[in-house]
């Protein structure tokens, strides 16, 4: 019986403790709490942009006659490009110049004989903007004629991306009322005890959208005389997210 009695007066008072432990929860005060809680949205939309980067590269021993060619061959590639697609906006950077050396590595070098000039590579590079994505093959297969496809992306153009500027906005904060709501029901309270004192939109760091990027190694064009078979594309979408923090203080 004594063994019985004292497991008994065991057990009241670990349910004792309990039920203080879960009174002394439930009563936490949490009048006048600031949290500050943070939150995120994200809105996708096909991409309606196209960049494309050609080029071409010339060897000759002769420094003027491959730059020469690089001259001719770029002149064609804009025009066939400006043909195919009277839209699309260009822009030539990347011009290089420089000489070739032969290849001794594998050979020793007999005292301070300088290297052997063998040639010059010349070559310039051209970006092709587009929202013609739909004659975008066709432009591009045209081109490899005479340039070489080093580079292709495609993304949002500014005018879109604008557009879904309100709708990144009213997403991160859907998210943030959300999780508001969710805290409060973690207090005890109702979201309407919760007041918004501070918000902060893209908060401590800004979302960067990432670009949808497809990058090919540069083949070399093909012969004037061949008819280059059309590419596949398929441009994709664009996710753009924004973060924002906001300080909530509980009634």
């Amino acid at each position: 019986m004594s063994r019985f009695l004292t497991g008994l007066a065991a057990l009241i008072l670990s349910a004792g403790l309990a039920n203080s432990c879960a009174y002394a929860q439930a009563n936490v005060q949490s009048t006048g709490t600031l949290v500050t809680v943070s939150a995120s949205g994200e809105v996708k939309h096909p991409n309606d942009e196209a960049h494309a980067t050609l080029m071409i590269e010339e060897q000759d021993k002769d420094k003027a006659v491959a730059a020469s060619r690089v001259n001719q061959k770029m002149k064609q590639g804009m025009e066939i490009v400006r043909r195919e697609d009277p839209t699309a906006s260009l822009k030539t950077h990347g011009y290089y110049t420089y000489p070739d050396y032969e290849d001794d590595r594998n050979q020793p070098r007999q005292g301070n004989r300088p290297r052997q000039l063998v040639g010059w590579r010349a070559g310039q590079l051209l970006e092709v903007t587009t929202q013609n994505l739909n004659g975008l093959p066709r432009t591009i297969a045209s081109a490899q004629r005479v340039l070489a496809l080093n580079a292709l992306y495609f993304g949002l153009t500014e005018a879109t991306a604008r557009k879904l500027e309100e709708q990144r906005i009213a997403s991160a904060y859907q998210n943030l009322a959300e999780r508001i709501a969710a805290i409060a029901k973690a207090l005890g309270k109702s979201p309407s005890d919760a007041v918004l004192e501070t918000l902060d939109f893209d908060g401590p760091t800004a979302y960067v959208p990432q670009r949808d990027m497809r990058t090919a190694k540069a083949m070399a064009a093909a012969p004037a005389e061949i008819q280059v078979e059309e590419p596949s594309f398929e441009p994709g979408e664009t996710s753009l997210g924004m973060r924002v923090v906001g300080k909530v203080r509980f009634k």
